[in-house]
């Protein structure tokens, strides 16, 4: 799937049908703003035509290959110059960091949800933040370094790059064919390369000149070579109870910047919210550490990270597991593509024993952390909240 700034270009022959989104509107008189323009883009592999929104940049095609009145995102409003951040890269000497910001993976907190891009930014070097604050919808980054009018960066296209990273994939910049539009690959293909695209622009297909992942983001980075760089885990260890934080406790994986352009290294390993009071809104604790334990149990900063990916990804967020091998109830460790990828097979990595997963949903993807924070939840100041970001599943 794709997201840009830019318009598809949009022929004159082809027939156009607005229709209504959203309610509240007098019957005969939809808003325009809101309306879903609907077009045909070619056939579906039955034969049956597709069709598409270029106001939503989403399908349109109802079942048995309708036209529908609604495409699949018309309850999502196209993002507003209102709602984007404007930040001036040059004005922050002491770098800039830009992140896709999600749920943390353990959250005992009343805080509301995170998403979006996060962003730190320090006029000084060894200074504090100037800026630390996630943006729900979209970036725009302006800079000497780029064109008049700066790059926009969308949540989407933050969250998915973090996604894409994490699960240890590189991604290109992807323009369509057709109508030239940056290419965003969402949810299954943001971990699986490919040549062949659907871009949501026009709602046509393009082959790119070579397998990828595209994301509009590693246009921006191709502009600050220097950036490039190597996270180093941080130093810091800590043992803390929750019963000293009743405010509650939040636990991120952290992941590569998408961009970086402080001197100094990035830190890697897990980030930690922790609360005294319930109703503060700045934690007492506010780090990234390479060492954690709470209550006595120890987090693996791997699995902390893969589980903050799964939790996101559509295809994968419902059938992540805790599961042991039957033989000699090691805990199984889903690496490679097996960490994104629901299979009923099993391998244990310490006696080799092969077996099913069971239960009801049998296509599982093995971490066992899942298993971790809910013994921990046991003891928590209150239930653990669960997130959802709704994104919406892309697969073949």
């Amino acid at each position: 799937m794709a997201s840009s700034s830019r318009q598809p270009q949009r022929a004159s022959s082809k027939q156009v049908t607005l229709f209504p989104t959203t309610g509240g509107q007098e019957k005969g008189s939809p808003s325009q703003q809101d309306a879903c323009e609907v077009i045909a883009v070619g056939k579906r592999r039955d034969g049956g035509t597709r069709y598409w929104c270029l106001r939503h940049k989403a399908n349109a095609t109802a079942k048995y290959g309708k036209r529908s009145n609604r495409c699949r995102t018309a309850h999502i409003p196209p993002i507003s110059e209102h709602e984007i951040f404007f930040l001036e890269i040059d004005k922050y000497d002491g770098g800039v960091g830009l992140w896709g910001a999600v749920p943390p993976v353990y959250d005992t907190t009343v805080m509301p949800m995170d998403r979006g891009v996060h962003v730190h930014a320090r006029r000084s070097a060894g200074a504090g933040k100037d800026i630390d604050q996630t943006f729900s919808r979209a970036v725009r980054l302006v800079s000497t370094r780029l064109a008049d009018g700066g790059v926009v960066i969308s949540d989407l296209d933050a969250i998915y790059y973090m996604i894409s990273s994490v699960f240890g994939y590189a991604v290109r910049e992807v323009s369509c064919t057709h109508c030239g539009d940056s290419h965003l690959d969402r949810d299954f293909f943001s971990v699986h390369p490919h040549q062949r695209h659907l871009c949501a622009g026009c709602g046509r297909h393009f082959r790119d000149i070579q397998a990828g992942i595209g994301n509009p983001i590693a246009a921006l980075q191709t502009t600050w070579r220097d950036s490039s760089y190597t996270p180093v885990l941080s130093k810091r260890k800590l043992e803390i109870q929750q019963s000293d934080f009743p405010g509650g406790i939040q636990v991120w994986g952290s992941n590569p910047a998408f961009l970086w352009t402080a001197k100094r290294a990035e830190e890697d390993g897990i980030h930690v919210h922790a609360f005294k009071k319930l109703n503060s809104l700045v934690p007492d604790l506010d780090e990234t550490y390479g060492d954690i334990a709470i209550d006595g149990v120890r987090l693996d900063a791997a699995n902390v990270r893969l589980l903050m990916a799964q939790n996101v990804l559509p295809s994968v967020r419902s059938r992540v597991r805790s599961l042991e091998c039957p033989r000699c109830r090691t805990p199984i460790y889903a690496t490679g593509g097996a960490a994104y990828s629901p299979t009923v097979d099993q391998k244990c990595s310490s006696c080799r024993h092969r077996f099913a997963a069971r239960g009801r949903v049998r296509k599982v993807v093995a971490n066992p952390l899942v298993a971790v924070l809910a013994q921990l939840s046991r003891n928590a100041p209150r239930k653990p909240q669960e997130h959802d970001l709704e994104l919406l599943p892309e697969t073949i």
